[in-house]
C-alpha cells in the first residue's frame, strides 16, 4: 500500500504541478506576528511559539486520515533521535490549516504524538496549534504550501496537500524544506544547525508526497481518478509526439538515401 500510494502522490504531483505541492520560498521571511489558537485554545504569537529558536514548522489538519498522522508519527522517531536538545536548541511548531477544529483536539494530538517518542521529552519543544482570522492560510501562502479543500456527496471536508518539514530561522527566515514523510534525523540536524544562523539550504528531494480521503468504511484511500486520467492522457500525447517526431526523422533519412541513389 505504502508503495502504491507514493506512485500515486507522483501521478498527483505532475497533474498539479504549479499549483498543489510545496512552492518553495527560500530565504523568504514569514510573519512572526501571526496569531494562533494554542492548545488551551489561548492566543499565541508564532514568534512566542519560536522562542528566538530555529524552528521545524509542519502545516497538517488534526482530522486527516491520509499523511498527516504518518508524517507526525515519523517526525516523532526523529525527534527522539536527534541529537540536540529540544526546547534549548530547537523548536517545532505544528499548524492545523483547518481552522475550524478545536483546540481540545490540537491538545489530544500533542498528546497522543509526545507519547509516540521513545524518550522523555520536554512537552512545550512541540507546540500545536489552530488559525485564527485566516492566520494558517496566511503562514500557508507565505511558506508554499498549497492545498486543496474538497467537499464529497455525503458533505465530509477532506483536503489535498503535501507534506513537508519547513526550517525556520530564529527569526522566521525560510532556511530549507524537507520534502516528503521519512527523514533522516542527521539531515533535520544540520538544518536546524544551519538555520540557527540564517543559512539557506538548497533541497535534494523534490518529491512531494500528497495526502489521499481514506475511506474507513471500504478502508482503502480514494484516489482521484479524474486526475489520473488526464495524466494518462498527456502521457498518450507526448508519446504520440515523440512517434511522430521519429517518423519525421525516419523519413528524412530515406529521403536523404535516395537522393544519394539518384
Amino acid at each position: 500500500m505504502r508503495k502504491l500510494l507514493v506512485i500515486l502522490s507522483l501521478l498527483i504531483s505532475f497533474s498539479n504541478a504549479g499549483t498543489l505541492g510545496i512552492q518553495e520560498h527560500l530565504g523568504k521571511q514569514v510573519d512572526t506576528s501571526l496569531t494562533f489558537l494554542d492548545e488551551k485554545g489561548e492566543r499565541v504569537t508564532l514568534k512566542k511559539l519560536m522562542d528566538g529558536k530555529p524552528t521545524i514548522l509542519t502545516l497538517n489538519y488534526f482530522r486527516c486520515a491520509g499523511i498527516c498522522t504518518p508524517q507526525l508519527n515519523e517526525l516523532a522517531k526523529v525527534l527522539g533521535r536527534l541529537d540536540l536538545a529540544e526546547n534549548t536548541d530547537y523548536k517545532v511548531v505544528t499548524v492545523s490549516f483547518a481552522e475550524d477544529e478545536p483546540s481540545e483536539l490540537a491538545a489530544a494530538k500533542r498528546k497522543t504524538m509526545l507519547q509516540t517518542i521513545p524518550r522523555d521529552y520536554v512537552v512545550d519543544a512541540w507546540r500545536y496549534v489552530i488559525g485564527e482570522n485566516n492566520n494558517s492560510h496566511v503562514l500557508s501562502d507565505q511558506v508554499g504550501f498549497v492545498f486543496e479543500k474538497t467537499v464529497t456527496e455525503q458533505g465530509k471536508v477532506d483536503y489535498i496537500h503535501g507534506a513537508a518539514l519547513i526550517i525556520l530561522s530564529p527569526d522566521g527566515k525560510i532556511t530549507r524544506y524537507l520534502n516528503g514523510v521519512d527523514q533522516l534525523p542527521f539531515d533535520v540536524k544540520m538544518a536546524l544547525i544551519e538555520a540557527s544562523n540564517g543559512t539557506v539550504g538548497p533541497t535534494v528531494a523534490k518529491m512531494v508526497e500528497y495526502c489521499f480521503s481514506y475511506d474507513p468504511k471500504g478502508r482503502t484511500y480514494i484516489f482521484m481518478w479524474e486526475k489520473a486520467i488526464a495524466v494518462f492522457m498527456f502521457a498518450l500525447m507526448f508519446g504520440f509526439f515523440i512517434y511522430l517526431v521519429k517518423q519525421g526523422r525516419k523519413e528524412d533519412d530515406r529521403e536523404v538515401v535516395r537522393r544519394g541513389e539518384d
